[in-house]
């Protein structure tokens, strides 16, 4: 059967939105293992915008949901349309979007918030059981999601993991390449650009994702 995955968006960018390697190679892969995806974002406004060339912010605004569909070609949704029983697991790609724009981890470390939508549906998709794989920044909110003594990882960043240790979470030093999955919870989490230096390195621990993701789907 055909598994269904959501994945969430948070705009189009490594500085202030998702990021664009790690989202392409998860919708790659699960396109190669047969999945049905279904992109969704949240149809706000940026917490601002990073000139990628210079890393200097600009002085204009721009929408997460609009920019998230240059990544999905267009086929993207309001998240406000989701909904956890349609889905056998969601995944979250990294970049600073998921501390900008997906919460305000960014700003306000371990004591964020997630957008209320966010929260709602990764809530949900963890009160049913069903697999959730979160990369590269993305796990830090794995305590907002699941509450204390939840285990994931960001790689080796101290003060990130600091961070999760502060939220109730259990952080696990992780390789570039591997993965780290909370099997009571059946999350899943891996690294890819916390700790990659290369597309291939963040691609081998993010095919290892949504392989494991895929599988405990069956579970």
């Amino acid at each position: 059967m055909t598994k269904k995955i959501a994945v969430i968006l948070s705009g189009c960018g490594v500085y202030d939105g998702a990021e664009i390697q790690e989202s392409v190679i998860t919708l790659l892969r699960l396109d190669q293992r047969g999945c049905e995806v279904q992109c969704f974002a949240p149809d706000i406004a940026q917490m601002h915008v990073i000139n990628h060339l210079t890393g200097e912010e600009m002085a204009e605004s721009r929408n997460v949901l609009v920019e998230s569909a240059r990544i999905a070609r267009g086929a993207v949704q309001d998240i406000a349309q989701a909904n956890a029983d349609d889905f056998d697991a969601l995944i979250v790609p990294g970049g600073f979007g998921a501390a900008k724009n997906l919460s305000n981890f960014a700003t306000q470390g371990a004591g964020c918030t997630l957008d209320p939508q966010v929260q709602a549906l990764a809530e949900a998709f963890a009160e049913a059981r069903k697999p959730v794989g979160l990369i590269c920044i993305s796990p830090a909110l794995a305590a907002k999601i699941y509450g204390p003594g939840v285990t994931c990882t960001i790689g080796n960043d101290a003060d990130t993991a600091q961070a999760i240790d502060k939220m109730g979470g259990t952080h696990e030093e992780c390789e570039v390449t591997d993965i780290v999955e909370d099997t009571a919870r059946k999350l899943v989490s891996t690294p890819a650009y916390m700790r990659a230096k290369t597309i291939g390195e963040a691609a081998a621990g993010i095919n290892k994702l949504v392989d494991r993701v895929i599988e405990l789907t069956q579970e």
